[in-house]
């Protein structure tokens, strides 16, 4: 049987100088183009959280996701990633539920561990306290959707007899992600899939399933694909050059890739696409790159591209998702059909 494999967009709504947009016309923006985007073929959209950035970096996913279901038939939408710890579970699966009931089974929940001290201090949790937040909240997720009244005596939660409703025909997937071993690790052992960033982590997960004696093929991966991808790389590069240095350093300067003091800026845009998690790529190496690491990982169900990175004009990304949809995604969906 040909692997599925849906193909999809990610979305931040950053909007940072010296853009003059405003949010409004950003987000409708970015609504209008996902619900073109579903026309030329893309099936998933996903959104990310972060709270207290000054560019608007989307602290409310899930009120976007439910616009989006309605501008969208078919498109699966997800989480990559909320902050799980940060977050009170038993709301969360609330919100989450009200999204699969509205969409009509079209959503699925994705989170992680999270990494800001200003999002934990403001939010009165401890970062050090997030491996037991998480576990915890998994817990509580699928116990709030079970239809029964909710049982758990934790180090972080203390609930009984507390009954979530309504419940969704379909139930919302848990996916979880992260890069730290400890993390994938845990996606192995609690989640229903895996959520990656830039290709990082695809044996850890591998891996942390056979270490629990399951098969690869039990696991399930929703890869985050940081691919820029145009007919012409090296003048896409030279356009996408100053946005790919502001997402780029942002992230760093936060501890996504370790202690910021231990970790260093990208000193300009064409390193950070060189050296960062992006790939920019032709159609023909996409293509060809691609199917290779669908081939190599069948467990990958989703892949989703950055529609358009932090303060890009938004017709630069709408013209690399017409070149995907048109020269990459066929060939690679051929590709893995006769594999």
């Amino acid at each position: 049987m040909a692997q599925k494999v849906r193909f999809g967009l990610w979305y931040d709504f950053r909007n940072p100088p010296p853009s003059t947009l405003s949010f409004e016309d950003l987000y409708q923006e970015n609504l209008r183009q996902i619900s073109w985007a579903e026309t030329l073929g893309f099936e998933s959209v996903w959104l990310t959280e972060h709270h207290f950035v000054t560019d608007g970096y989307t602290p409310s996913p899930l009120v976007i996701a439910a616009a989006i279901g309605q501008v969208t038939q078919r498109m699966q939408i997800g989480t990559n990633l909320m902050l799980l710890p940060i977050a009170d579970p038993v709301r969360l699966a609330e919100d989450a539920a009200a999204l699969s009931i509205l969409t009509q089974g079209r959503f699925d929940l994705g989170v992680g561990l999270g990494y800001r001290a200003l999002e934990f201090d403001y939010f009165k949790r401890s970062l050090k306290n997030r491996p037991s937040l998480m576990e915890e909240g998994v817990d509580i997720l699928r116990q709030a959707w079970s239809g029964q009244p909710i049982e758990i005596t934790g180090k972080r939660f203390s609930i009984s007899g507390l009954t979530v409703a309504p419940q969704p025909q379909s139930t919302p997937k848990i996916l979880m992600g992260g890069m730290a071993q400890p993390a994938i690790a845990r996606a192995a052992r609690l989640g229903d899939g895996f959520l990656s960033t830039g290709g990082i982590g695809h044996d850890v997960y591998i891996d942390a399933l056979r270490a629990l004696g399951r098969d690869r093929s039990e696991g399930a991966i929703y890869a985050g694909h940081w691919g820029i991808i145009s007919a012409d790389p090296e003048a896409e590069a030279n356009r996408v050059a100053d946005y790919a240095l502001y997402q780029t350093n942002e992230y760093v300067s936060w501890g996504a890739f370790g202690p910021p003091d231990e970790t260093p800026l990208f000193p300009d845009g064409h390193t950070a696409l060189e050296q960062g998690l992006y790939n920019v790529w032709d159609g023909d190496e996409a293509v060809r790159s691609l199917t290779e690491m669908l081939l190599t990982y069948p467990e990958i169900r989703d892949v989703h591209f950055w529609a358009q990175l932090p303060g890009e004009p938004i017709e630069q990304g709408s013209a690399r998702l017409e070149y995907v949809a048109n020269h990459v995604l066929p060939q690679v969906r051929a590709n893995i059909a006769a594999a």
